[in-house]
Formats: structure tokens, sequence, C-alpha cells
């Protein structure tokens, strides 16, 4: 007697796998009996909706602390960079283990630092990808020549190139604009770190401190009206574009960009290199 099953099987693997045996792994290819082709997810918003689908934030965290929808992009531009990079073994592939991983750790990187502080809530900011890190080097194998530059400073580039990249698809390209000599938006805030101004954001910072850092530069709240919708207030998310374009604007080499211990530092990009510059001299007059 043969009785009819309503039973739909699902498979999953890595586009790549581990033993460099073919396009999907051969014990999984071997039961299913037929060839399969896998692919990353096709668009960044469907990423997005099998990281938060998958993520496991509990009812507690997703009522304490807010991400922004800019964060929960940048996760996977992460993933994005990670699988075009050269130092990462595309034959082990990029699965979407580390958008979640990462995304899972960047609430919870938030989450400690509301408990430190005392804080009843918080929102995510750009520095909490620092705790991003660690779910990096976790999920992707380097090739030599990215064990030889070092998995921290791998995924330090991959942050990097993910905030460099997006940048340009919500505001206009410093480089672009170089070349065709045309008025730069970001020429305010560029003259203000060029009058020694400069600012500090660390990771431990109180929500209010962390405001009032982003404040004291004027000409940002001008570039973040560009984002800005008059029937929707940004809320915290307008702190979270500010020092977006603060990490942004480093990226592209228009101001400098220092890692503190607990944080960053920005201030102008040639004064930035005198500094450096003179503290390699005095090292070596003192040699």
């Amino acid at each position: 007697m043969r009785i009819p099953l309503d039973i739909e099987f699902i498979f999953t693997a890595n586009p790549e796998d581990y033993t460099n045996r073919g396009s999907i792994v051969t014990p999984l290819k071997d039961r299913i009996g037929s060839q399969i082709l896998t692919h990353y997810p096709k668009t960044v918003s469907m990423g997005k909706e099998i990281t938060q689908q998958e993520a496991k934030i509990n009812p507690a965290q997703k009522q304490q602390v807010e991400v922004g929808d800019l964060l929960k992009t940048l996760i996977e531009m992460i993933a994005v960079e990670a699988r075009q990079s050269e130092f990462v073994d595309a034959k082990s592939g990029v699965s979407a283990r580390l958008t979640i991983s990462a995304y899972e750790n960047l609430v919870s990187t938030a989450e400690r630092r509301m408990l430190l502080n005392g804080e009843a809530n918080t929102f995510a900011r750009i520095g909490d990808l620092a705790g991003v890190v660690s779910a990096i080097n976790g999920k992707i194998e380097l090739v030599y020549e990215g064990e030889q530059e070092g998995a921290a400073m791998v995924s330090q580039s991959l942050i990097g190139k993910a905030i460099r990249n997006h940048f340009t698809t919500l505001f206009p390209d410093p480089g672009k604009l170089k070349k065709k000599k045309q008025a730069s938006p970001y020429q305010k805030i560029l003259d203000w770190f060029s009058e020694n101004n400069e600012v500090d954001i660390l990771l431990g910072d109180t929500d209010k401190a962390y405001k009032q850092t982003l404040d004291a530069i004027p000409a940002l709240e001008d570039l973040v009206k560009m984002l800005s919708d008059t029937n929707k207030p940004l809320g915290n998310d307008k702190y979270l574009i500010k020092e977006f374009i603060l990490h942004a604007l480093a990226e592209h080499s228009q101001i400098g960009k220092a890692y503190l211990e607990r944080g960053v530092q920005f201030k102008d990009l040639f004064g930035s290199v005198f500094s450096t510059k003179d503290l390699d001299e005095g090292e070596e007059e003192s040699n």
C-alpha cells in the first residue's frame, strides 16, 4: 500500500563547500540525486529579511535596543564586501551566518553599554560595529594574503569598505565632486576640522554625551536634512547618520580618523598626517 504524503524536504548548503569538491557538498548531492544551484541573497533587502528572521534577539533586547535601518543595511554590506574581497577564500563561501551573528553581536554590544551606563534603553551606533569584528573573524576563511594581513585588520577593512560604498548611494561621491570641480556639500565640515577642531567618540559614552559630541559639529545637521523626511522625524537615526557621515568622510580621505583605546578620534586630515610625521621624527631622534 502506498500512502501519498504531503511532505516538502528542504536542503541547505554554502554556494561552494569547504572541501573544493564542487558547487554543493558531495554527500548532500548524493542523497538528493540532482544537481542543485545555490546562490547568495540577490539583494540587500532580501539579506536583511533573512537576518532579521534568523537572528536570536530576545523580546527584552528588542524593546531596549533600537537598531536603525542604516545599520541593518551596513551589516549586509559587510557580507557583500567579504564575498568580493581578495583576502577572503571564495571557495569557502560567506554565508548568511555571518550577517546573523554580526547582527546579534551588534545588539549585544549596544546592550552592554546600556547596562554599564545604567540606562533604561539605547540605540546602536556606527561605533558598535567594533563588536562585529569577532563575528566576521569567526565566519570567514582567509587566503594566505589575508592571513598575512591579520583577521582583525581584514574585518576592519570590510567594515570600512561597507561604509564607504554605501555612503555614495545616499550622498554625493566626494571623489567625483573633486574630479568635476563641483561645490562640495562637505566643505563646511572640512572647514570646521581645519580650524584645529577634533572630536572623540568613545564606545562607552552615554547616549546624552554621544549626542552632545555630534551636535558640536553644526555642519552635520545640514547633511542630515538631505535624508530627512518632513513627515517622519528621524529621532535617534539623526545621530546615527551624523556618525556615519564622519566615518564615511574618513574612508573617502576627506578627514582624518585615529583609533583610540576605546573609540575613535576624527580631526583634520592634514593635521593628522603632520602629527604622525612629527611622531616618527621624534622616535628617530630618540633612537
